[in-house]
């Protein structure tokens, strides 16, 4: 029996598109000695793309109030590096591509608005891309279903007709969770095992690799 076609290609940003997540790693790294808890930064290199509430947890424990104090250095330290962002390369020529081909391209994030708006403003492409999550849309972010499942809605798709590309094993384990294919890129410092261990059927070295095999790629195996 055929597969489905891919109608769908839904788009974690940090780390995938965007070249963020070692910043996020030094803001988290300085916001934990700057609240008297610091940790070993390949732990926090680890929970990157991870919802904050659990990272947290696994790495200070379950105290609220230092939890609260941790994020709100994070998303100051964060935001005062905004301007060091960049587009990973060939992320905007991908979406471009994809649009073109007539796929609906969703970007699904549960990123803070501001750090979102930051992301899109570096992006700077509105004309390839159809839907947007952001935190707001969802009370669990990855590895929980919620932020795909909420972009499978705002795309209109069911999950056999899309698939995720993202960077970390989180996004992977998400997309999984909610039904949903994956393929991987390396740009987020995962391994490729690792990524492949957590369900990735496909694994690149960055979008402007899987943009150079697209046509034997997942992405578009099926699709019209």
């Amino acid at each position: 029996m055929a597969s489905p076609r891919i109608t769908t290609v839904l788009f974690d940003i940090d780390g995938t598109l965007v070249d963020s997540n070692y910043l996020h790693v030094d803001a988290w790294d300085r916001a934990l000695v700057a609240v008297d808890h610091p940790v070993d930064v390949w732990r926090i290199h680890r929970g990157i793309g991870m919802d904050a509430s659990r990272m947290l947890s696994e790495l200070v424990g379950d105290d609220d109030a230092l939890q609260e104090r941790a994020k709100d250095e994070h998303a100051r330290l964060y935001a005062d590096m905004a301007d060091r962002l960049r587009p990973i390369s060939g992320a905007r020529d991908l979406l471009r591509e994809l649009s073109r081909r007539g796929l609906t391209v969703v970007l699904a994030t549960s990123a803070p608005q501001e750090e979102l708006d930051a992301l899109l403003a570096v992006l700077d492409l509105d004309e390839p891309v159809d839907a947007v999550t952001s935190a707001e849309d969802v009370d669990d972010a990855k590895p929980a279903p919620d932020v795909v499942g909420r972009a499978l809605e705002k795309a209109g798709a069911a999950a056999s007709e899309a698939i995720m590309v993202g960077d970390a094993v989180w996004d992977i384990e998400s997309a999984g969770r909610a039904g949903v294919t994956a393929v991987a890129v390396l740009t987020g410092g995962s391994s490729a095992d690792q990524l492949r261990d957590a369900g990735a059927v496909a694994v690149y070295d960055d979008v402007a690799s899987l943009l150079a095999q697209l046509d034997a790629s997942p992405l578009v195996a099926n699709a019209d």
